[in-house]
């Protein structure tokens, strides 16, 4: 006779199967012959021994696989060993981890910062510690979920406003003591970008905090990520593992939020710290992205490469000018269908689906990074384009894909 949790967990696992839904790992691999010319070819992995074209990785400028970066690691467990040891106030902060925060706010132009040793842990530790019952916050209505799941966890009131919406932004905070309003720079499922100039004249006309995760525009993006970031945004987190191409996250703003955080932070103080060597690593990937504007310029020249040719061939994306380029489909089971369809033909993409986004929103997220090649790129468009004709999905206009989330 099965327990109840056994009960439970079959039932949820067969009702997520039968809509599409259910997640299962996949163990890939690297074939040392594909990344013989890691730095000029596009990047690859093996699965179950074929290879594919990875269009569904967040490290948008290739960092991951450069030999620099390798080295920086390799001698960072050299100097420092493997791990950390401990966590940050035992024994566990070292001058590798004091070294990336100091990078950091040189930067960005905060005072001081935190280190975790994910970006979800950064987010959740930060909303359920700053904020508590007595708060009001409104965040836009597509943050990620570890702002979420740490705003419920905080005990806070939660409003949320209409997507990338001034006005409806506006209504909240005229209508609310609001302590905070939280918002993303890059949004991670469509891709666009948050007005946070705009955003940021709001809060300091009704006298309220800006928070940014700004996990997907960190070391990408113009225009505030440079030295005059504090001067817009009060609290902004960044993380390593996506422009990066490593490991680990930052809570950036004053030396007063932070040394709070260092004292209430449960995940801080309970958790063992980065290991040094991955600080180290950060630290140098910070600075080689720094030294490195053209991988940004080349990642701006695929964006475009890619848009241009779906326009060509009738393929509607969302209207994103960044990295994720997202083809909404709608139905959860026929995204599934053309992600496998491209899998067929060598070609690695994303497909999303609910919870992750709102039922009937389903998608393909076409990741573009710097270290794509040209031919590569057009091939994917090339495939995607004889796909979705061959399946004969109803796709979803940049209009209507639009108004779903207004």
């Amino acid at each position: 006779m099965s327990s109840l949790l056994e009960t439970k967990i079959a039932a949820r696992q067969h009702a997520l199967r039968e809509q599409g839904l259910l997640r299962q790992r996949k163990v890939l691999s690297v074939d040392h012959a594909l990344n013989t010319n890691a730095s000029t070819s596009s990047p690859r992995f093996v699965f179950e021994g074929r290879a594919y074209v990875n269009f569904s990785s967040n490290d948008y400028l290739g960092l991951s696989r450069v030999p620099q970066l390798a080295e920086a690691l390799h001698l960072g467990a050299q100097t420092y060993g493997v791990g950390s040891g401990a966590s940050p106030l035992v024994t566990g902060y070292s001058d590798a981890h004091l070294a990336l925060e100091r990078e950091l706010c040189a930067l960005t132009g905060h005072e001081a910062a935190l280190l975790f040793c994910s970006g979800f842990s950064a987010n959740t530790a930060l909303m359920k510690t700053l904020f508590d019952q007595h708060d009001i916050v409104v965040a836009d209505k597509l943050v990620h979920a570890s702002i979420i799941d740490g705003l419920q966890d905080s005990g806070a009131q939660l409003k949320r406003f209409l997507h990338n919406s001034l006005e409806s932004a506006e209504r909240l905070l005229a209508r609310n003591q609001t302590s905070a309003l939280i918002t993303e720079s890059v949004f991670s499922m469509d891709g666009d970008c948050a007005p946070i100039a705009q955003l940021s004249a709001l809060c300091r006309q009704h006298h309220t905090w800006l928070v940014v995760d700004d996990a997907h525009g960190f070391a990408v993006l113009d225009g505030y990520h440079n030295a005059e970031a504090a001067k817009l945004i009060d609290v902004q987190v960044v993380t390593f593992g996506k422009a990066l191409g490593c490991q680990g996250a930052a809570v950036l703003g004053s030396q007063a939020l932070i040394d709070f955080l260092v004292s209430n932070a449960r995940e801080y103080i309970y958790s063992t710290a980065l290991s040094p060597a991955n600080a180290a690593l950060a630290l140098a990937a910070t600075q080689y992205s720094t030294a490195h504007p053209e991988l940004q310029q080349q990642l701006l020249e695929n964006i475009k490469l890619f848009k241009r040719l779906c326009r060509e061939a009738n393929v509607p994306l969302l209207g994103s000018d960044t990295a994720i380029q997202p083809l909404i489909i709608g139905d959860a089971l026929q995204t599934l269908q053309v992600a496998e369809e491209l899998r067929a033909a060598g070609i690695w993409v994303g497909a999303i689906r609910p919870p992750t986004v709102p039922v009937s929103s389903a998608r393909l997220r076409i990741t573009l990074t710097a270290a794509h090649a040209a031919e590569d790129i057009t091939a994917c468009v090339a495939q995607l384009a004889q796909v979705l004709s061959r399946v004969g999905v109803p796709l979803v206009t940049e209009r209507q894909a639009a108004d779903e989330h207004r």
